[in-house]
């Protein structure tokens, strides 16, 4: 993320925190900080870079967007 005044570098951050609550925190209720270390871990790692399409890679993960 770039520096205060910057808004175009900081928009696929601002892009991924939406996405990420709204499929992830806003649907679940975590009962301790482990519970939540480990949904966070399995969200981004496995579901997000692997598995979930994104429409600015042609429908590709970003795992297969690297790889291709």
């Amino acid at each position: 993320m770039s520096k205060a005044g910057c808004p175009y570098d900081n928009a696929p951050m601002e892009r991924f925190y939406k996405t990420f609550k709204d499929e992830l925190v806003y649907r679940y209720h975590f009962v301790n900080a482990k519970a939540l270390d480990d949904a966070v871990a399995q969200y981004v790692f496995a579901w997000y870079n692997h598995v979930r399409p994104h429409s600015y890679n042609n429908w590709m993960t970003p795992f297969e967007t690297r790889n291709k």
